[in-house]
């Protein structure tokens, strides 16, 4: 059999984050400059059943049966074979790599899900369904972040820009005008299993003090389905803006993406905002094209540990 290699993209959350875990809507992109990639190739001379997985950026090398089947790694192989059908694998060894930073809200797990899945099933020459790969990457989010939205997944299965409502079929983004994000790094570990569990808790025990900002975060995402549709995306920013000012009211930001959203308003951006879980991990900024060296240097100056410019749509 021929080595057979499938990518998947990162993606950031425009709006909406947390609040679409309560049925609001959210607007996700892909990051396509940051990919995960599995290779796939058959090893002739071992045992049939033999899966060998070499995943150098995080220093894994272990068979399929040594790791647990709820590993990151091992359960989208697992659903694979449920998916097809299968009793056991041919022999082969994965190889996994990844330049997605991992817990900074950029989709690494999902994206590795999606490239092992789509790599795997095409090696057993029965490539999967963007909708069973979609649905395999969020088992496993389910079994790692405890109640995903499911956004994840979607955005970085089909690779699009989408507009999501959790149980509603997703509705595929075409932007008017193409815009461009600089994403700024925190460098902290962003806890979304803990961070969305704690909103969870905030919500059951106080929902009167939190349903309107969850309410609030929905309207901003409306109001900015409508902005990208049309043929002026200046008021896109103060979106961005207020949409993170809901999010620190319902607890999710912390002092140093505080800091960097800050920075990158005062050096030119339209407006910024963290995306993904909060407490860490990543904040965008939209800007003017000629603007996004000004702000990502500013941002690096304000303690990012990274920053990536990006062309969305």
């Amino acid at each position: 059999m021929p080595a057979v290699t499938a990518s998947a993209p990162g993606k950031i959350i425009l709006f909406g984050e947390h609040a679409v875990v309560y049925g609001q809507p959210a607007i996700a992109v892909p990051v396509t400059q940051v990919q995960a990639r599995c290779t796939v190739v058959a090893i002739p001379t071992a045992p049939a059943g033999r899966v060998e997985i070499d995943a150098p950026d995080i220093g894994l090398k272990s068979t399929l049966e040594e790791l647990s089947p709820a590993h990151p790694l091992a359960l989208p192989l697992h659903l694979v074979r449920e998916q097809l059908g299968i009793p056991a694998f041919p022999a082969c060894r994965l190889r996994i790599t990844s330049t997605i930073p991992i817990a900074s809200g950029l989709g690494s797990g999902a994206a590795v899900s999606v490239a092992v899945a789509r790599a795997v099933s095409a090696f057993l020459g029965h490539p999967l369904s963007d909708e069973q790969v979609s649905g395999i990457a969020f088992r496993v989010d389910q079994t790692h972040h405890g109640t995903p939205s499911g956004i994840d997944n979607t955005v970085i299965t089909y690779n699009q820009p989408i507009y999501f409502v959790r149980g509603e079929p997703f509705e595929r983004l075409t932007l008017h005008h193409p815009f461009w994000m600089v994403i700024g790094n925190s460098g902290i570990a962003s806890p979304t299993l803990t961070v969305v569990e704690e909103v969870r808790q905030r919500y059951q025990s106080s929902p009167s003090s939190i349903e309107p900002i969850l309410l609030a975060i929905g309207e901003i995402v409306r109001q900015a389905r409508a902005i990208l549709a049309s043929d002026s995306l200046e008021p896109l920013g103060a979106l961005l803006t207020e949409n993170h000012q809901r999010l620190q009211e319902l607890g999710v930001s912390c002092p140093e993406l505080d800091h960097l959203v800050n920075a990158a308003l005062q050096n030119g951006a339209l407006g910024a905002k963290l995306s993904g879980g909060g407490r860490g991990g990543n904040m965008i900024a939209l800007v003017e094209e000629g603007q996004a060296a000004r702000v990502a240097d500013a941002l690096r100056r304000a303690g990012a540990v990274s920053t990536l410019i990006t062309r969305v749509g």
